[in-house]
């Protein structure tokens, strides 16, 4: 995709193939379903999520979709399962638009991620 700067969430997923926007609004319909107080924003130039500080992004690139938990220990708690849909690297999942994430996947990594903020923020 190329790199444009979005006022909002809804500007950016306006500007995406169909095939990725679908997936990128099931990411968003499910973090929502988890904790429907998140706030949204365009950071990076990308979609993110914020609770208690930085949630995760998402985004379509050029060969695929993106997750980013923006945490390592996430990534590597369900690395396993990651595997089956596409690859992870330090705080990034990568998988097709063909082959999602599945919500109860995607649900697993909010709940962790919101840990994480609790925890950092009763520090």
């Amino acid at each position: 995709m190329p790199m444009r700067k979005y006022a909002t969430v809804d500007d950016y997923l306006a500007d995406v193939p169909a095939k990725e926007r679908a997936v990128l609004k099931k990411i968003r319909a499910t973090v929502k379903s988890v904790v429907p107080e998140a706030g949204e924003k365009i950071s990076y130039g990308m979609p993110a999520f914020t609770y208690q500080g930085n949630l995760l992004y998402y985004a379509a690139m050029k060969t695929h979709v993106s997750l980013f938990p923006g945490s390592k220990s996430v990534v590597k708690k369900y690395e396993t399962e990651i595997k089956r849909y596409g690859t992870a690297s330090a705080g990034t999942i990568r998988f097709q638009a063909d082959n999602p994430l599945p919500a109860t996947l995607i649900k697993k990594i909010v709940r962790a991620r919101i840990a994480e903020n609790r925890a950092r923020a009763t520090r």
